[in-house]
């Protein structure tokens, strides 16, 4: 079996991102990965300003606190006041502009109003409470890079400085089909021996929460002949093919057999736990290869698996830089004496002291633990773990996201 650091390098040299752009209003591009670095065409912000509602005069009129100085103008944000006259004040807003001949705001909190002046309690330096011209952003510079998976923040970064559309790569199109002549829809009769489909939406979600088009194909009939006929058709609209169940070495196991007669097969089995079962490969489709995932079937080990591996496969074909989840050491709530050849992947929980709490049946089945958890510890293979010891917690908002 590779490991999971040789299956992930492999998966990832296996595919390269779209060639496809598209420019999309910058209103609409957050959870779209960038495709061309942005630099800035303007200072932000574009002029000094006040950090404050207060009053904006010259430091060398206020030697002392207790100066009592006449107002002679009022600036609100978005106006331009005129030149400061000499041994005065400007009443002052929030993100107006600082008049020339001002070199300081003192906060309205330190002064004393009175019709036509101000008292001011305070004794100014220069620059203070000012927003200097450029201070957040210089023109020119590089504000996003490319491969940025765009978020709210970065959609804001580029609106502050005037971008109206940003260069993004096109969706990722993924086909996802299930195996399984046990397979129900919910609303439908569970006949002896039958369960309910919990893949299909768990994979439409996850597909779709990381911006891909997802072209949902339903259940495959557990035959060669049906497998090989669903593959063909998922591959000749889209850039990715996922499945469900199928990959393991049952007798109705079909989807390693028809990956092979309908393209190859590049890995399969991986020593990670749950998830072991797993096949990546290739798909000929009118000429063109087309990237294949088959998942587990069992819930858990279809869950883990795609946040592992699927999403850095994604991730990268869709453009991304950064393909790696954010993960933080802390100290285990729990002891975990059953060392496993394979890398672990347990389902935890964080809790309000800071450490992790494990859920106590790690069975791949058992779905509840996903949503009892809020994450997964990655524990490398022989590893024993006690409580107290610092574990690796990834939360499943790193992955999600």
């Amino acid at each position: 079996m590779l490991s999971f650091e040789e299956a992930l390098s492999r998966l990832l040299a296996a595919v390269q991102p779209l060639a496809e752009v598209r420019s999309l209003p910058t209103l609409a591009a957050a959870g779209r990965v960038l495709a061309v670095a942005q630099q800035a065409t303007v200072d932000a912000p574009p002029l000094d300003n006040s950090a404050m509602d207060g009053y904006a005069l010259a430091v060398t009129d206020v030697p002392q606190p207790g100066v009592r100085l006449p107002i002679s103008q009022r600036i609100a944000a978005g106006s331009v006041g005129g030149q400061l006259q000499p041994g005065s004040a400007a009443r002052i807003f929030t993100g107006a502009p600082i008049p020339p001949g001002a070199d300081a705001v003192v906060m309205q909190e330190l002064c004393e109003h009175a019709a036509g002046s101000v008292l001011v309690n305070h004794l100014p330096r220069v620059g203070e409470n000012i927003r200097r011209a450029g201070s957040d952003i210089a023109a020119g510079c590089e504000i996003l890079p490319v491969g940025q998976r765009l978020r709210p923040q970065d959609t804001a970064l580029a609106a502050s400085v005037g971008i109206a559309a940003l260069p993004v790569f096109r969706r990722l199109r993924v086909a996802v089909l299930c195996t399984g002549d046990e397979l129900r829809m919910p609303g439908e009769p569970l006949s002896p021996g039958a369960i309910y489909n919990a893949n299909r939406f768990l994979l439409t979600a996850l597909l779709q929460r990381l911006g891909c088009v997802v072209q949902d194909l339903g259940q495959v009939a557990d035959t060669l002949a049906t497998t090989r006929q669903a593959l063909r058709a998922a591959a000749l609209d889209n850039d990715l093919v996922i499945s469900s169940g199928g990959v393991s070495v049952g007798d109705e196991d079909h989807v390693k057999a028809a990956v092979e007669l309908e393209g190859r097969l590049d890995l399969w089995k991986i020593a990670i736990k749950p998830g072991k079962p797993l096949a990546f490969g290739q798909l000929a489709a009118g000429g063109r290869s087309v990237a294949f995932v088959g998942l587990p079937g069992n819930p858990v080990s279809c869950f883990v698996t795609f946040l592992m591996l699927v999403r850095p496969l994604i991730l990268r074909m869709q453009g991304a830089q950064q393909v790696a989840p954010a993960s933080y050491l802390l100290p285990a709530d729990f002891d975990w004496l059953r060392a496993d050849a394979r890398r672990e992947f347990l389902r935890a929980r964080s809790n309000i002291e800071g450490s992790v709490a494990l859920f106590p049946n790690q069975a791949s089945g058992v779905l509840t633990s996903t949503v009892w958890g809020d994450g997964l510890v990655d524990n490398p293979p022989q590893q024993v773990i006690r409580r107290g010891d610092r574990v690796r917690f990834m939360p499943f908002s790193a992955f999600l996201d």
